[in-house]
């Protein structure tokens, strides 16, 4: 279900990308399209997913490490002050991957990233060749849904954190040869692969449950809880006591966050560089390194916001708690590139990658933003919203950013519906759930509707362009 929402929400990008193949250019097409307070909101919810990002990496290369050390992480999971440290120094690491240019950048991603994939199919395949229990799939107690239709609604969050990497692409769209032809085509593979790789994964997990080598009752799979303190294949590939799949896991649990991190870390970049160019941070996030040609002061405030964030997750372990919410923020900022398609083709802006049927993929695409963040739940939502909410009104007091309020206010509202929805939701687990399953979907789905049409009419009529890029 993540693949299939994410797959319309990328097509999205993929017109938009090549209507506006600029750095971070997702949180640049509302500018065009609805004006500078819309944009801001969408560029803060883009900025507050990916600040977020490198921490959650390093932290996951650092309970790879705890596996052994076993003084990184508290009981309760979160870094201990050593842990902490750790995951500043592995973000301290991210930078020179990106400082010295997109080629480099390019060739260190495929490389290792080639390397990545072989490494995950051993982990896989190897797993399922040695234990591999087809009952854990149709013959324990609650069937394939033990939790029921809402419990996988509620899981789908997850899921698309993990298809996140298909958003970095048009990031790097102004530093690609071909935009064009580069950007519909690496999203569409990108988010094919990625599914096919995810299931793969979720069936050897699944199938590798030994229940009674677990000393955990059969079909509780709650009680399975405590594997997640670790990487899950390293744990049942050592308790189960198979040497070349656990070598190859740790290689995995270590590389792999790790590449994540230092890509999230680029495209965040891109994202602040953006912003600077809309003139809703200051002028220097906009330079660009002469001989590198990148962001460099960008690269440098985004890599230390996120050694703060990695520290602070010792003193004050909710800082950890707050990642999730900032996923949510990320989410809320899909929502708007929808809209921003089919009001740029009003507009009369022609892409040349046009998707046929562009209005329904892109009603799809913003039903499926909306279940997602629906799905995340209360206080998730809530808390992503303030966040928001909370620094546009702080940095656009301060860059006096109050153009196109009007053309804001279906953003804005949508934002505030999404809170009570979740308030008053059984599937997102509200602390009043008086809307009930499935009657909560139908709501989301009918709201959604209006919101998209809503957002769609309150489009400027002509493209923005005080602040526009001029690509050669």
């Amino acid at each position: 279900m993540g693949g299939i929402f994410y797959f319309f929400i990328g097509l999205t990008y993929a017109e938009l990308g090549t209507a506006y193949p600029e750095a971070g250019g997702p949180s640049r097409y509302s500018l065009y399209t609805h004006g500078r307070v819309t944009n801001m909101l969408n560029a803060f919810a883009d900025l507050l997913w990916y600040l977020f990002i490198p921490p959650i990496e390093a932290i996951a290369v650092v309970y790879g490490i705890n596996y052994f050390t076993h003084n990184l992480l508290t009981p309760s999971g979160t870094p201990t002050l050593l842990g902490a440290v750790v995951a500043a120094l592995l973000i301290l690491l991210m930078v020179p991957f990106n400082y010295f240019g997109v080629k480099t950048f390019g060739i260190s991603n495929l490389v290792i990233g080639v390397i990545k994939i072989i490494l995950y199919l051993i982990v896989a395949i190897g797993l399922m060749a040695v234990v591999f229990i087809p009952s854990n799939f149709f013959g324990l107690p609650g069937g394939f849904t033990p939790y029921g239709i809402a419990g996988i609604f509620m899981a789908v969050p997850f899921g698309m954190f993990a298809f996140g990497g298909v958003r970095i692409i048009p990031d790097f769209a102004e530093e690609m040869r071909n935009p064009h032809r580069t950007i519909p085509l690496s999203i569409v593979l990108v988010v094919l692969g990625q599914l096919l790789v995810y299931i793969l994964f979720s069936i050897a997990f699944v199938g590798a449950i030994n229940w009674s080598k677990l000393d955990v009752t059969s079909g509780d799979w709650a009680g399975l809880a405590f594997i997640r303190k670790t990487n899950p294949f390293l744990y049942l590939s050592g308790t189960y006591g198979i040497p070349i799949v656990f070598v190859v896991t740790l290689i995995v649990a270590l590389l792999g966050p790790f590449v994540v991190g230092y890509i999230y870390l680029g495209g965040g970049t891109r994202i602040l560089f953006a912003m600077g160019r809309s003139r809703y941070v200051p002028d220097l996030m906009r330079y660009v390194h002469e001989r590198y040609a990148i962001p460099y002061w960008a690269l440098i405030t985004f890599g230390m916001v996120g050694i703060l964030l990695a520290l602070l997750t010792a003193p004050f372990p909710s800082i950890y708690g707050l990642i999730d919410d900032a996923v949510v923020a990320g989410y809320l900022g899909f929502a708007v590139n929808p809209v921003a398609m089919i009001a740029s083709r009003m507009q009369g802006k022609e892409p040349l990658f046009k998707l046929p049927g562009g209005f329904w993929i892109g009603l799809i695409a913003f039903i499926g933003a909306s279940y997602i963040t629906y799905w995340s739940g209360w206080p998730a939502v809530p808390y992503a919203v303030a966040f928001i909410l909370v620094a546009s009104l702080i940095f656009g007091g301060i860059f006096r950013v109050y153009e196109h309020l009007r053309n804001a206010v279906w953003y804005i509202v949508y934002m505030i519906v999404m809170v009570i929805l979740t308030y008053i939701g059984q599937t997102a687990s509200g602390p009043f759930p008086i809307l009930p399953f499935p009657w909560d979907m139908v709501v989301v789905t009918i709201l959604s509707i209006i919101f998209y049409v809503w957002g769609v009419y309150s489009r400027l009529p002509t493209p923005y362009t005080k602040y526009a890029v001029q690509l050669e």
